[in-house]
């Protein structure tokens, strides 16, 4: 009798262990999935997001890969030709942000099975153009030199950063996938500083 007692016991320490072991499991995998400590892992929540895309969002990214694109080209070209230190720090400040979100934009398309922008720069563009340089405007910003460059360059990256604000503030209005949102309050914020800074710089020439 003793030991049917002990055996039972036994039975039911082992039970509770394994319910333990269970919710600690359980507990741990919420932790895991949350990822409030740093970025998120392959099997995060946002992987499931990754189909609520709508049209929107898909034509922001089409629209904005080629814009950069040309913002990247134009900014490229001022280490060389631009006489102003300031033009050219903001040059390569506009080439540090525009280049990682190209990559951003593009990874999206792939991963939505969507068609991704031809071309390099892209001088043309559906619409209204988006702000987007002809090729003569191109050529003769390429063309150009200390402070003619300079004012070329500023006024022609003020319209085009019109162009991009304007873009992702339909995107903010009508998109759905957040991390795209995301970006265009990001783009709004930083082209609409970057344009009241060309402002002043060209009040100053």
């Amino acid at each position: 009798m003793k030991s049917t007692r002990t055996l039972v016991r036994r039975s039911v320490a082992v039970t509770a262990a394994g319910v333990a072991a269970f919710v600690l499991a359980a507990c741990g995998g919420g932790d895991d999935a949350t990822g409030h400590g740093g970025g998120h892992t392959s099997k995060s929540p946002s992987a499931a997001t990754q189909g609520k895309q709508n049209a929107a969002d898909v034509a922001f990214a089409q629209g904005m890969i080629p814009h950069h694109r040309q913002a990247v080209e134009m900014a490229e070209l001022a280490p060389r030709r631009a006489q102003s230190a300031e033009l050219k720090k903001l040059a390569e400040q506009i080439k540090q942000a525009q280049g990682p979100e190209i990559r951003t934009l593009t990874g999206w398309l792939t991963s939505w099975g969507e068609d991704l922008p031809t071309g390099g720069g892209g001088h043309s563009m559906h619409g209204d153009g988006g702000g987007m340089m002809t090729e003569a405007e191109m050529a003769d910003l390429e063309n150009a030199s200390a402070k003619a460059f300079d004012t070329a360059f500023m006024e022609l990256m003020i319209k085009h950063h019109e162009g991009a604000v304007a873009m992702a503030k339909t995107e903010q209005a009508d998109g759905a996938y957040a991390p795209a949102k995301k970006m265009a309050d990001a783009i709004v914020t930083s082209q609409s500083d970057e344009i009241e800074r060309m402002n002043e710089m060209l009040g100053k020439s």
